[in-house]
C-alpha cells in the first residue's frame, strides 16, 4: 500500500480528488481539523473549480460519513474495520460523488476513484474499489435505502450523527427539532463577517462587497454583521488586510452587542482567543479603555495581538493565562467580564463536521466541571455592579441554561439581565426578557451558540 503523498506549498500535479484524499486521510487518521487542514492544503495554483471541488468532496465525506459507510456496508463483503484507511476514503469518496453530485457523471465518480486506487492501493484493492462503486452506482436508489425501524437509527443514519447526540437531544428537544436540526449541521452555512466601525461602516462595506461581485445581506440579529453568500478568496480583499473586517459568526457577534461594554471601561476576556470578540469589544468601546485578553497558549495570544494590528486596536493587552487558576491581580477590577467557556462545539457542526466523529459522549460532563469550576474561579473578578457574559458554542443545555442557573443558584448576589434592547430581530428569540439566548442553526441560520448577561449585585 503506497503512502499518502505529502507536501509543502507544492502541488505535484495533484488532482482536486488526490488532495482531497490527503486532506480526509489527515482528519480520519491523525483527527486533523478541517478548516486548518484544508488551508495547509490548498497550494497556490489551484484553479477555483478545483477548490471547489476539494472542498465539497472533504465538507460532503464528513458531514455523511456514517451514511456513507452504511452504503457501502451494503455493499462490501468485507467489513468496513478490515478496509486499508486508504482504500476506505477512496470508496467514501466516490460514494459521496454518486449519491450526492448530481453533476458529476457515474462513470468519472468510479474512474477518478479506481485511478486513486490505482496510486495508493494494489491490484486487488483496483478491482475490490471499481466493483464496489459500480455495484452502487447501477442500484444506487437500492442501496440508499435506510432499512432501520428505530427513529434513532434512522436520523443517526439519513444525517450522520452519533446515536449518543440524537438521544440527548430528542430528551431536550423532541423528535423532530432533532432531525431538523441535524439536517441543517449537513447544510453548508453562510460566511459571516463583522464591521470594523473604527475604520468603516456598514453601508460603505456593503457597497464596495457588492462591486466586487459579491453578494452581500445584513445580518438577522446583529448590527455589524454581514452575510455573504458567495465568499470565494474574500480575504484576499484589499479591505480585509486593511482591517475593515472580520471573519465572525453573527452569533458570536451578538456577545459583544449583548455586553455593551462603555467607553473607557476595564474588561476582562478570558478563554480569549483568536480574540474576534475582545477586537469586537475594543469596537464598540470606541478604542478606549482597557481589554485585558487572556489564554492559556502562546501561539492563541499571537493570533489575538495579529487581529487586533489589522484592524488598528490598541486597548488590547495579552497574556497567557489559565483560567482555572485564580489570578489575585484581577479581583475586583473588572468592570465587564467575558467567559467564553471551553465546550463541547456541538453548535459548530455545520462548520467542523468532524466534530460528530471526534466528540464523546463523556466528554460533555468533564467539560461541565470544568466550565462551573472556572466561572466560580473568576467571578470575583467583577466589580460590584458589573457585567458578566458567559458564552459557548454549544447547544447542551447542562453546559448552558442548566449550568447557569446552578451557578445563580449558589451565587445569589448574581442575577440575569433583561437584554430585550440588545437584539437588533427578536424573531424566533423568547428568553429575552430571562437574560439568555439559544441560538440553533435551523431556527436562526447561525451557529449553534448560548450567550447570558448577568450581573454582579451587593
Amino acid at each position: 500500500m503506497n503512502i499518502i503523498r505529502k507536501y509543502r506549498g507544492v502541488r505535484m500535479n495533484l488532482s482536486a480528488r488526490e488532495i482531497a484524499l490527503n486532506i480526509l486521510y489527515e482528519i480520519f487518521e491523525n483527527g486533523a481539523f478541517s478548516n486548518i487542514t484544508i488551508k495547509k492544503h490548498l497550494v497556490e495554483g489551484l484553479d477555483h473549480k478545483e477548490e471547489g471541488l476539494i472542498r465539497e468532496i472533504v465538507y460532503g465525506v464528513l458531514e455523511n460519513d456514517i451514511y456513507i459507510n452504511y452504503i457501502i456496508s451494503k455493499a462490501s463483503k468485507i467489513k468496513l474495520k478490515k478496509i486499508h484507511p486508504v482504500i476506505l476514503i477512496i470508496l467514501k469518496i466516490g460514494v459521496y460523488q454518486l449519491i450526492f453530485i448530481d453533476r458529476i457523471p457515474p462513470s468519472a465518480a468510479v474512474n477518478e476513484s479506481v485511478n486513486l486506487a490505482k496510486k495508493h492501493g494494489h491490484k486487488g484493492t483496483i478491482g475490490f474499489v471499481n466493483g464496489i462503486l459500480r455495484n452502487i452506482s447501477r442500484n444506487k436508489d437500492e442501496f440508499m435505502k435506510i432499512e432501520v425501524k428505530d427513529k434513532i437509527d434512522y436520523i443517526s443514519i439519513k444525517y450522520s450523527h452519533p446515536k449518543w447526540m440524537i438521544k440527548r437531544w430528542i430528551k431536550d428537544y423532541g423528535d423532530e427539532f432533532t432531525e431538523e436540526l441535524c439536517r441543517k449541521n449537513n447544510e453548508s452555512p453562510e460566511l459571516n463577517i463583522r464591521i470594523n466601525t473604527l475604520k468603516t461602516n456598514k453601508d460603505e462595506l456593503k457597497e464596495r462587497l457588492i462591486d466586487y461581485g459579491f453578494i452581500v445581506k445584513d445580518g438577522i440579529y446583529a448590527r455589524d454583521s454581514l452575510i455573504i453568500e458567495n465568499p470565494v478568496r474574500i480575504t484576499e480583499l484589499p479591505e480585509f488586510k486593511k482591517g475593515h473586517f472580520i471573519i465572525q459568526d453573527e452569533s458570536s457577534t451578538l456577545v459583544g452587542q449583548i455586553m455593551d461594554p462603555i467607553s473607557g471601561s476595564t474588561v476582562v476576556d478570558l478563554c480569549s482567543a483568536p480574540g474576534g470578540k475582545a477586537t469586537h469589544l475594543a469596537q464598540i468601546m470606541n478604542n478606549k479603555g482597557k481589554i485585558l485578553s487572556r489564554d492559556i497558549y502562546e501561539h492563541k495570544i499571537r493570533l489575538i495581538e495579529e487581529n487586533a494590528r489589522r484592524l488598528d486596536i490598541n486597548i488590547i493587552e495579552t497574556s497567557i493565562s489559565d483560567a482555572t487558576k485564580r489570578d489575585e491581580s484581577l479581583v475586583n477590577i473588572a468592570d465587564y467580564l467575558l467567559l467564553d467557556a471551553p465546550c463541547s462545539g456541538l453548535g459548530l457542526i455545520r462548520r467542523k463536521p468532524e466534530i460528530k466523529r471526534n466528540r464523546r459522549e463523556e466528554d460533555i460532563d468533564e467539560l461541565v466541571k470544568l466550565q462551573y469550576d472556572i466561572l466560580n474561579n473568576v467571578k470575583d473578578y467583577l466589580k460590584i455592579g458589573g457585567i458578566l457574559i458567559y458564552s459557548t458554542c454549544t447547544i447542551e443545555k447542562d453546559e448552558n441554561i442548566n449550568l447557569i442557573n446552578k451557578f445563580l443558584e449558589k451565587n445569589k448576589n448574581f442575577k440575569l439581565v433583561n437584554i430585550e434592547d440588545k437584539i437588533k430581530n427578536k424573531q424566533d428569540i423568547t428568553t429575552l426578557k430571562s437574560g439568555y439566548i439559544q441560538l440553533f442553526p435551523h431556527i436562526h441560520n447561525t451557529d449553534g451558540f448560548y450567550i447570558a448577561k448577568i450581573i454582579k449585585e451587593r
